[in-house]
């Protein structure tokens, strides 16, 4: 099988490397182009592009698949064009030349979650499940039909970062599968069926802790927003960023928001229970135990509130 790729982020690389040693032949890598990272905003190439380039494929730099990508596409005469999280939409008339179409790896199972952020919405929702899904590409969002799928348990203590990477590699394998099964004719497409649920893309004000919200799904938003845009709170006017946590089990807790040493946890009162911050990250200094980070507060102080 003839193929385009379409990557950008560190999550469609297990893909690329896939697909690159199996039987089928990729003609060309798409991907976002280089963009500014770091504080000092050194252009830098996408996950994908690196590992293309390392591979010796043909790397075409674009962030909108407009008519120029088309005709490149188009001279190539693919048999199947696959994305895995490039990070635009495929729309008309490049969905539909290659031959056999697109095929989307998707790390839901669908029609649960559609959009940019499954992973971590599905861990926000406090899911006990998730998975990967391969399916035809249409122009609605994420709504084709589906060819392959895989369920996948999402642990208490999964972050969004480590659950990707799982769904990453197991992903990657359903998709070589499915790329499989379309060459041999063996490949069967069925209809998504459920309750369609939409996971946007995060922004920072996701990141932001709720303290009257339960201890347990405080836990489930820090996990799912880790490692990006990342769980914070404001104390004593000060960005804290809150990298690991867990559920406390203190029988009685403080307020909401507030701040309390308990033997050696620093724990925070929430709606209903507790959370026992582990690792933080305050503004202005490196991240550290969250020990350490109460013994550098006031000493004097006995508990302080988390807004």
């Amino acid at each position: 099988m003839r193929i385009v790729f379409a990557g950008s982020p560190a999550a469609a690389v297990p893909s690329l490397e896939a697909l690159a040693t199996s039987k089928h032949t990729i003609l060309a890598v798409i991907t976002r182009e280089d963009s500014p990272q770091g504080r000092r905003g050194v252009l830098t190439p996408t996950p994908v592009a690196v590992r293309a380039e390392e591979l010796g494929l043909r790397v075409i730099r674009a962030n909108r698949l407009d008519e120029r990508v088309r005709d490149e596409v188009a001279a190539l005469r693919a048999d199947l064009g696959v994305i895995v999280a490039y990070g635009g939409l495929v729309r008309e008339p490049l969905l539909s030349d290659p031959a056999l179409g697109w095929i989307n790896l998707h790390f839901s199972v669908l029609p649960r979650w559609r959009g940019a952020a499954p992973v971590q919405r599905a861990i926000m929702a406090g899911d006990a499940t998730t998975g990967a899904t391969v399916f035809r590409l249409v122009p609605e969002l994420d709504a084709g039909d589906v060819v392959a799928a895989i369920d996948e348990p999402i642990g208490r203590f999964h972050t969004a970062g480590a659950l990707l990477e799982r769904l990453a590699e197991v992903g990657a394998e359903l998709l070589v599968r499915s790329v499989d099964g379309l060459e041999d004719g063996t490949a069967a497409f069925r209809p998504q069926s459920g309750d369609v649920t939409f996971a946007p893309k995060l922004t920072l004000e996701d990141g932001r802790i709720d303290w009257t919200l339960p201890a347990v799904r405080v836990h489930d938003i820090i996990r799912g927003v880790t490692p990006e845009p990342g769980a914070f709170t404001v104390i004593d006017d000060v960005r804290v960023k809150i990298l690991e946590a867990a559920v406390a089990h203190d029988e009685i807790a403080p307020a909401p928001g507030v701040v309390e040493l308990r033997g050696k946890a620093v724990v925070v009162g929430t709606g209903a229970g507790a959370l026992e911050l582990v690792r933080v990250h305050p503004a202005g200094r490196k991240a550290m135990d969250a020990a350490a980070w109460w013994r550098g507060i006031d000493s004097a102080a006995t508990a302080v509130r988390a807004s």
